[in-house]
């Protein structure tokens, strides 16, 4: 009796299914984690020099007899109009303008986070918290946070907070709109239907799986942060003179453009743009690699 066997699959070489979408995206993988080292070693290099590296000139005492000297082997990036070292200057702001960044991002997450994960809720109040949200948004929040900054005065905690009033309600309107799609998740239906609370609902089930899209709206909300700061130094906001500051410099040093002095502004721009860059690089490549804002 002949035995029917099952056609055999002809050996073509070819990889398993998957296996050339899995090569595909690990270099993919690897170029976003580059991407997003690569960021976060320009922001600790800046820091770090602030803070460690030996500054070649003393950032606040000016040198008469070098006032808008181009770069040279004394001066890499020239001086300014009071005979200010734009090297040192530049670096001793990192330590100031970065950090400040830093800390009304911290303060925005504190405020921001619990009250976008409350007003994710069903009750009636939280179209209330978001309605005023709105409001709070319709106000020019730049010219706000210049306000606080000139009444209450030139002091750090107070350019921290008025970068966290920028960014509060973007954080409140993101996470709430991220806590409302986790709801309709079968995992969250699950705990609700065995009991469990709302508020163990949300802390224990939702917020686990929001700090992806937090870290990615941080990154953006630092670029934005070095920009405000950036901002209110320009128009004389900020930093105690003779301390340096990034938009102070650039402000200070646009005046000798004319004059053919492009460094004294030039640097200190520089210094703003890279920073920024390498917070948006961080938060494309996070974005990308926790696969989050795709849902």
């Amino acid at each position: 009796m002949t035995q029917l066997h099952p056609p055999k699959r002809a050996a073509t070489g070819t990889a398993p299914p998957g296996t050339a979408k899995v090569a595909t995206h690990r270099p993919r993988r690897i170029r976003r984690l580059s991407g997003t080292i690569a960021g976060s070693a320009i922001l600790a290099g800046l820091i770090l020099a602030g803070f460690l590296a030996p500054l070649p000139h003393n950032p606040t005492t000016p040198d008469p007899g070098a006032i808008l000297r181009p770069p040279d082997e004394t001066h890499p990036m020239g001086t300014d109009g009071s005979g200010f070292d734009i090297l040192a200057r530049v670096i001793d702001a990192a330590q100031r303008d970065i950090p400040l960044a830093l800390g009304g991002v911290l303060v925005s997450i504190a405020i921001g986070v619990p009250i976008g994960l409350l007003a994710g809720g069903r009750g009636r109040w939280t179209g209330w918290v978001m309605r005023a949200v709105e409001v709070f948004q319709a106000f020019p929040l730049i010219v706000l946070a210049i306000i606080i900054v000139k009444v209450s005065g030139n002091r750090p905690e107070n350019v921290v907070l008025a970068l966290a009033i920028v960014n509060v309600p973007r954080f409140i309107r993101l996470v709430r709109g991220e806590v409302l799609t986790i709801r309709e998740s079968r995992f969250v239906e699950a705990a609700v239907a065995t009991g469990c609370s709302p508020a163990r609902v949300t802390f224990r089930h939702i917020l686990p799986n929001v700090p992806g899209i937090i870290l990615v709206q941080s990154s953006l909300a630092a670029a934005n942060g070095i920009i405000v700061v950036a901002t209110l130094n320009f128009i004389g906001l900020g930093a105690n003179p003779p301390q340096p500051a990034w938009g102070a410099m650039i402000q200070d040093g646009s005046q000798y453009i004319p004059q053919g002095a492009w460094w004294a502004a030039l640097f200190p721009g520089l210094a703003v743009f890279v920073t920024v860059v390498a917070f948006n690089l961080i938060a494309d490549n996070l974005e990308h690699l926790l696969g989050v804002g795709r849902r």
